[in-house]
């Protein structure tokens, strides 16, 4: 593994964990526009990782880095203070945030025909 694809895929967790900070805050100021738009954020940065790398660990490396921010998240302190409150908006932005993640993680990759210059066998 090259030191280019080493930084590109940290680059993608850091992008994991950015957009579950953003979407923590997002889906609760606005409810139904702004669950939406914290899903697709996520939604974007795994399906782009995944075409940007051709691999699937584009995919799945943001979608666990969101996870694990996520849940770090939803615990509370000890003051008392919480981000996630107990209604259904919060639990459709951890759970569809993790089937977005396992369904850009497990997209087929497809590369595009033509990428060999010679055919095989000769």
């Amino acid at each position: 593994m090259t030191a280019a694809r080493l930084a590109g895929y940290a680059l993608l967790a850091a992008l994991g964990a950015l957009v579950a900070v953003a979407g923590a805050v997002v889906q609760g100021l606005w409810f139904p526009g702004g669950l939406l738009l914290a899903l697709l954020g996520l939604a974007a940065v795994c399906y782009g990782g995944v075409k940007a790398t051709d691999r699937r660990m584009g995919g799945g490396l943001p979608a666990g880095a969101w996870t694990l921010v996520v849940l770090l998240l939803t615990s509370t302190r000890p003051e008392g203070d919480f981000l996630f409150s107990a209604g259904l908006g919060s639990y459709v932005f951890l759970l569809g945030g993790m089937f977005i993640g396992v369904m850009c993680a497990t997209l087929p990759v497809v590369s595009q025909p033509g990428a060999l210059a010679a055919r095989l066998g000769k």
